[in-house]
């Protein structure tokens, strides 16, 4: 498999990600090989990394499918990782981007892998990352991050790109107010979808609001002058995308020229290993025995014979190994 990633085989690359996303601990294991022998043959090909994120109903399928048409049509490969809102009955994906995106899925120099967001905060799959760095491997010159939606959590897939592009559509200072002002930090580059027809004259103001807004923002050391910035865009017309583009690769051409882009990578590297031991500690908990010690001490607080911060001593020094903390104990 991981000679056919190398040669860039499509085939190979979508098994790859299946394996990497599979929850059974014998195909885990198996992806960790993987994703290290990739490493350990120091293939040396870097993508641009863009994450996306927008409002509903902003457009974003619309603009990933006529962004990377432009991109596969001046010879670039393409990748889309496109996280999807999960079915809280099957915990797969509901929408399916792939039905969304039929000219760009037909792209031979394009690769499009929607994938379900289940139980994982940040408008991100759990695995999204190990999926980048086996599109990278692919020899993939850029891979887009489609989030789930806005929200106060969208912010981690800052910790998964280059670039951050923020998507909204046309609208007064109700959706300016609306907008949390964390992705407002986060993002790298505002694009207002949707300027054509009746609603040009609205995403252009709409535009200068946000640029105004970004202003106002704390200078960031990993901007050159003028970024953060605010333009418009027009999925259906395709206007606008090549200037968006070039905006793009400036900022990350001034990123690598400064260092900004290798720190920022490091710090993602050092981000998602802190992140992966949180969550196999937390998948402890959902083993035995320590499931059922949880189970019991829970019994035993909603019953009132334990209080919670005892019966929470009691699962991490008896089945965590955690030192006795001093001072607590009792009922």
């Amino acid at each position: 498999m991981q000679a056919g990633i190398l040669r860039g085989e499509r085939r190979a690359l979508a098994r790859a990600i299946t394996l990497v996303e599979s929850g059974r601990a014998d195909h885990r294991g198996d992806a960790i090989a993987l994703l290290q022998g990739l490493k350990d043959a120091d293939h040396g090909r870097e993508a641009l990394r863009i994450g996306l994120s927008g409002t509903p109903g902003v457009g974003k399928s619309t603009f990933i499918e006529a962004f990377g048409m432009m991109l596969t049509g001046r010879g670039l490969k393409v990748a889309v990782l496109a996280v999807d809102p999960s079915s809280a009955r099957s915990g797969g994906s509901i929408l399916g981007d792939k039905t969304r995106m039929e000219r760009l899925a037909r792209d031979p120099r394009a690769f499009i892998r929607p994938s379900p967001s289940q139980s994982h905060l940040g408008g991100v799959a759990r695995r999204t990352r190990e999926a980048i760095e086996l599109c990278e491997a692919a020899d993939f010159d850029v891979i887009l991050i489609e989030t789930v939606g806005v929200g106060q959590s969208e912010t981690v897939v800052a910790e998964l790109s280059d670039l951050f592009v923020l998507l909204l559509a046309p609208a007064g200072g109700d959706e300016l107010q609306g907008v949390k002002r964390g992705i407002m930090e986060m993002a790298d580059i505002i694009l207002i979808n949707k300027a054509d027809g009746d609603l040009k004259a609205t995403a252009t103001r709409t535009c200068a609001d946000y640029a105004g807004a970004l202003r106002l923002l704390r200078k960031r050391p990993q901007d050159p002058e003028g970024f953060p910035k605010a333009l418009t865009v027009s999925a259906i017309e395709e206007a606008g995308l090549a200037q968006a583009w070039d905006e793009m690769q400036a900022l990350a051409e001034w990123r690598r020229e400064t260092g900004h882009w290798a720190a920022r990578r490091a710090h993602q590297a050092r981000y998602w290993f802190e992140a992966e031991v949180r969550e196999a500690l937390l998948s402890t908990l959902k083993r035995e025995p320590v499931k059922g010690a949880m189970a019991r001490l829970a019994g035993a607080v909603e019953a009132g014979d334990l209080t919670a911060a005892a019966a929470a001593e009691e699962l991490l020094t008896t089945y965590l190994q955690r030192p006795p903390q001093s001072g607590t104990g009792g009922t």
